[in-house]
């Protein structure tokens, strides 16, 4: 009897050019926290040249951290980023840690907080959809639940932009294109009549560049400096879907170059635009700087354009974070430490679909049940350890794995690479220092992937049955 040949699973298909690169750095950057971080920062830091500063060392620290994570991207070209590099750093245990709390809380928790955010401005141009929208409300035995029209509408927007990415690559990264061609446009016009026409009542001279409260403290700049540092959250994306860029020995490391240099202009014009428009004293603790720079520059007509702006940017920023997630969780059930599903790579769409999908499932959850910030506030400050350690892993498999072709290299290794390493531990004991309580609840969300990671390691040899989906 003649056995009939397995066929070859499929595989992802390399598709995305240098711009869908650079655009999908730009697109998982440039959400709504340059709309809203700036006001917060003037409470630290009262003084516009400590507020630009602050802003431009944000971008040194994203560009660093992208010399570093080209080197590892086009040496390992594949589906997983982060993941990937600390496994060959440290071992699977390493790469596991990451990828459990980035799909359980990171990844997920951050796509249920943009669609909140989301339906917080759709809710503006459509109040009947609002988060303030009630459509049930009810208390049993001290257990308060509420479900909003806007809750609704974040988890349509997860399912939608999941239904797009199902379809396969370049239809996810052409919404994602279209996305963030309109914001930089839109933050162009910002810019540009906010720079000329605009009715100014900050700075109105470089002079004035150093008035206000210019005393350094180094608490309170740390403080500003965590601040900006999730506002620049995102840039990494690409590494994670490797596997799907053209040429990426040339391609990631442009992408991660050209899209963190242009984040860093886009932020430091915005900051002058601010600080031209408002004096730091009126900056101080307004949750929408955005706006109300606007205001001052252009009449109260300008809000509606600023929300516009902001809802796009958010719909962006989210449709390029769903794109990149499913490809960690796809490179951690290739090694056998993840649900096996999500290995599946469709044979028409050529993209992990289970994964996506199961994404898709878990961030809608975390909308509805309104926990995910909670969730996403404990981990979050983790992802500057494995920053941190992804920037070491530059130096250890240089070390560790000689021979393994680096079509690029980092720029100004090792200095580069360690000023990287030292800006995240920094980062990282000022908050475990100044939240103590919230970094031990974090750090125990993560080791309660260790029992999980022992499971599926004895599991490893277990004979794959993946049907498709």
């Amino acid at each position: 009897m003649n056995s009939q040949p397995v066929p070859e699973p499929s595989k992802l298909l390399r598709k995305l050019n240098l711009l869908d690169t650079t655009f999908l750095v730009i697109g998982a950057v440039v959400g709504s926290g340059i709309f809203l971080t700036t006001g917060f920062i003037a409470e630290y830091l009262p003084s516009p040249w400590l507020i630009l500063v602050v802003w431009l060392l944000g971008g040194f620290f994203a560009v660093s951290g992208a010399l570093s994570f080209a080197e590892l991207g086009a040496m390992y070209p594949q589906a997983g980023g982060q993941y990937l590099y600390l496994r060959q750093a440290y071992g699977p245990w390493a790469g596991f840690l990451y990828g459990w709390g980035f799909f359980w809380v990171i990844e997920c928790g951050g796509i249920a907080a943009l669609a909140v955010g989301f339906a917080e401005y759709f809710g503006y141009f459509f109040p009947s959809l609002s988060t303030r929208t009630f459509l049930l409300q009810w208390n049993m035995a001290g257990l308060e639940y509420s479900l909003s029209a806007g809750q609704l509408i974040a988890v349509a927007s997860i399912l939608l932009l999941t239904a797009i990415n199902y379809l396969g690559i370049k239809s996810g990264i052409l919404v994602q294109n279209i996305f963030t061609f309109l914001r930089l446009a839109a933050v162009a016009v910002l810019v540009i009549l906010g720079l000329t026409i605009g009715s100014k009542a900050g700075l109105t001279s470089p002079g004035q560049l150093f008035s206000g409260d210019t005393t350094f403290n180094l608490k309170f700049f740390g403080l500003a400096f965590i601040a900006v540092l999730w506002t620049y959250d995102g840039w990494y994306g690409v590494n994670c879907a490797a596997g799907e860029i053209k040429n990426p020995g040339r391609n990631i490391p442009l992408g991660l170059i050209l899209g963190t240099l242009s984040v860093t202009l886009i932020y430091f014009l915005v900051n002058i635009v601010y600080i031209t428009a408002l004096p730091v004293e009126a900056m101080k603790g307004v949750a929408r700087i955005g706006e109300a720079a606007s205001t001052q520059l252009f009449g109260p007509t300008a809000t509606q354009f600023v929300s516009a702006t902001i809802m796009i940017s958010i719909f962006g920023c989210l449709s390029a974070t769903i794109i990149y997630g499913p490809r960690v969780y796809y490179a951690m059930a290739q090694d056998h430490c993840f649900f096996r599903s999500m290995k599946f790579v469709h044979p028409r769409y050529r993209v992990p679909t289970r994964a996506i999908v199961w994404q898709g499932i878990w961030s809608s959850l975390l909308c509805l049940t309104g926990t995910y910030k909670d969730l996403y506030e404990y981990v979050v400050f983790t992802l500057v350890i494995f920053w941190g350690a992804t920037g070491l892993a530059v130096i250890i498999l240089r070390h560790k794995q000689p021979a393994v072709p680096r079509p690029y290299k980092a720029w100004g290794y090792p200095v580069l690479p360690l000023l990287f390493v030292l800006i995240n531990l920094g980062v990282f004991i000022n908050t475990v220092w100044a939240q103590p309580f919230r970094s031990l609840i974090g750090l125990a969300i993560l080791l309660a992937g260790i029992p999980a990671f022992l499971y599926w390691k004895s599991k490893e040899k277990e004979t794959d049955n993946t049907p498709g989906f």
